[in-house]
């Protein structure tokens, strides 16, 4: 979450004379993430998310993860409801961009992740994995192998100023990964950006997952691999094999992993490493002036990448 559009005292208004909220007591912009526009509104009725889209997300795109968060919703995920207006829409227009108003979850993200949060994730991504099997959209993976050469040759330029050699590491990836991404693993719809910040606890009890505006058909294993990448490493950038196996388990007690999707997660890892290795690089390199958002280092994810380079086998990750 970010901000990037102010939005005025009157524009809001004229927004929320759509919706049956009540009285507005408090408006405020929330600064965490990268993506889009975010802001927290308490009115009379309660506490909602309003979120204006920015940057990467496709206006045409949007019905999909609207439609998502509520199929997601009535199958009972703690997950964003999308509120509809007078007109029964969802979304509209806001200060030039599109904007939805959403329902607002109660808990906190964990900056410090233990292994029973780990297991608590593993879970709940698996029970939205069996939620979306009768999901009647689609979309496809903007940011999958075929993204991450567009995304490099984006940042060539520039990435050497980031950290020496840091071509040279995209490069090899790429090219490996180019032989050795799985092709025949069981799909579905996936969250795809499962971090700490997009998963709510109380406690040790998780309460919800946010944030679906990555979501896509891809490789269920590749959302456990992008969530190994984000929960399971430490923050001097070890890696956590116990978190790990708590976050495996926790999501094979609800889907048991085929072989082939075992097999297939060192591969997985790495690329998961690259995807947010070369997001955080362009984000790095292409800084909006005056935005309310602070981008993330790239180089993080250099050492995730390189980490999963030495991996031998599945066994390794603690399974």
């Amino acid at each position: 979450m970010a901000v990037y559009t102010h939005v005025d005292e009157d524009a809001l208004a004229d927004f929320l004379a759509h919706y049956d909220v009540g009285e507005v007591i408090a408006f405020k912009g929330i600064a965490e993430g990268v993506e889009n526009s975010n802001f927290l509104l308490q009115t009379g009725r309660g506490s909602y998310i309003l979120t204006l889209y920015e940057k990467r997300v496709n206006r045409d795109e949007l019905p999909f993860f609207l439609g998502l968060m509520g199929h997601l919703a009535a199958k009972g995920l703690a997950c964003p409801t999308p509120i509809a207006g007078d007109d029964g829409q969802a979304l509209r227009e806001l200060c030039g961009r599109p904007a939805a108003l959403v329902s607002f979850l109660r808990g906190l993200s964990v900056m410090r992740p233990t292994p029973v949060h780990c297991a608590g994730v593993g879970r709940g991504m698996a029970e939205m994995h069996r939620a979306v099997a009768d999901f009647g959209m689609r979309r496809e993976n903007g940011l999958g192998l075929s993204g991450w050469h567009q995304l490099a040759n984006a940042c060539r330029d520039q990435a050497e100023a980031v950290r020496p050699g840091l071509m040279s590491i995209v490069d090899d990836e790429l090219a490996w990964l180019d032989g050795a991404w799985p092709r025949n693993l069981p799909a579905g719809v996936i969250h795809a950006d499962l971090f700490p910040d997009n998963v709510f606890f109380m406690h040790e009890q998780l309460t919800g997952l946010i944030d679906f505006y990555f979501a896509c058909n891809d490789f269920l294993a590749y959302d456990l691999a992008i969530a190994m990448n984000a929960w399971c490493f430490e923050p001097d950038r070890s890696f956590n094999a116990t978190k790990t196996r708590r976050l495996l388990a926790g999501y094979q007690a609800v889907r048991a992993l085929e072989p082939a999707e075992t097999a297939a997660l060192p591969a997985l890892a790495r690329g998961a490493a690259l995807r947010f290795l070369l997001t955080r690089l362009y984000d790095w390199v292409n800084q909006v002036e005056g935005a309310l958002v602070r981008p993330k280092d790239p180089s993080e994810y250099v050492e995730k990448l390189l980490f999963h380079r030495r991996v031998k086998s599945p066994g390794e990750y603690g399974l």
